[in-house]
């Protein structure tokens, strides 16, 4: 897609001349090295575009998208902490590069700089977007309580697991897309229905990351794949392979968990799955939540152009990384 392209530097610009102060140093320092590690970009690239399909000037949507960037950076520094994550975007993490403790301050001071960037507006476009945000920073923190949890738990339910990554991934691309087009002007029922385009889109996202982490080709997808696999992690297609298993499956399945050979462990669990009809039913739910995103676009009264989103979502669709 050109368009993410142009979005992508317009991004990149507002973030390198985004003010942080110099002292002290090791509360800021770590804010500025993780915002320049990178990343897609996705969820203010779609505040910009739910703006843009308004008839206003994406522009207009940058605080927005910039309070969507800085919460999602704020989120990922706390999980690698939680994670004990050495590595994010190929460089280290902030705790491993810092400390823990200073990692937590930096992290809370940009989660109060994504809340500074909504006091650009005027009250009422403020009032509109706070709910929207407040209500979303609690439930991303929800999710990744679920998320947890669910690792010291021998069994989760696929209701269960659709709701911790409803909560954990989906509802922050909804609400960058309703933030961006309630500052645009949408009415509440457009910004809802924007706001379902995204958890849906997102649900989407997460099932085909899920596949993509088994099935996907090692070179395309940047790492080893059965990434999964290999920390015994709860996924949709670990679920339904186990929901579809007889008993002498489910004891086979129980015994790859412990095997000790990372590559026999992931290419026998890959062989069973795709035997139990695991990928293929994941695959159809990822098209079933893609479509239902589709669905809610096209509900969208908006006069605007709705192409850039439809085809992000069928950019995404096809993605194999």
């Amino acid at each position: 897609m050109k368009s993410l392209a142009t979005y992508s530097a317009y991004l990149e610009n507002a973030l390198q001349q985004a003010h942080f102060p110099t002292q002290p140093a090791n509360l800021y320092d770590p804010l500025r090295y993780f915002l320049q590690l990178g990343g897609k970009r996705m969820r203010p690239m779609l505040s910009l575009m739910a703006c843009k399909m308004t008839g206003s000037a994406f522009e207009k949507a940058l605080p927005a998208a910039l309070a969507v960037e800085y919460f999602h950076n704020f989120s990922l520094i706390h999980d690698d902490i939680m994670d004990a994550a050495p590595i994010r975007r190929g460089q280290a993490t902030v705790h491993e590069r810092w400390n823990a403790n200073i990692a937590i301050l930096s992290g809370d001071v940009l989660l109060v700089k994504a809340y500074e960037q909504l006091t650009k507006y005027d009250s009422n476009t403020f009032h509109a977007l706070f709910n929207v945000f407040n209500k979303t920073a609690i439930e991303v923190c929800e999710g990744q309580q679920m998320d947890m949890d669910f690792e010291l738990r021998n069994e989760v339910s696929e209701a269960e697991y659709l709701e911790m990554i409803r909560l954990k991934t989906s509802v922050l691309l909804g609400c960058a897309l309703q933030m961006g087009g309630l500052v645009g002007g949408a009415s509440q029922k457009d910004a809802a229905l924007l706001y379902s385009f995204g958890e849906e889109l997102g649900l989407a996202f997460q099932i085909q990351d899920d596949i993509l982490d088994l099935y996907g080709d090692t070179a395309q997808v940047g790492k080893q794949v059965g990434g999964d696999v290999l920390a015994n992690k709860k996924t949709l297609l670990s679920i339904s392979a186990k929901k579809a298993a007889d008993n002498t499956q489910l004891q086979t399945l129980a015994a790859l968990e412990q095997l000790q050979d990372p590559l026999l462990k992931v290419e026998k669990t890959k062989e069973l799955y795709t035997a139990l009809g695991a990928r293929h039913y994941c695959e159809e739910q990822m098209k079933a939540h893609h479509q239902k995103a589709l669905a809610a676009l096209s509900r969208i009264e908006i006069d605007g152009s709705k192409s850039e989103l439809e085809e992000l979502a069928e950019f995404l669709f096809a993605r194999t990384h």
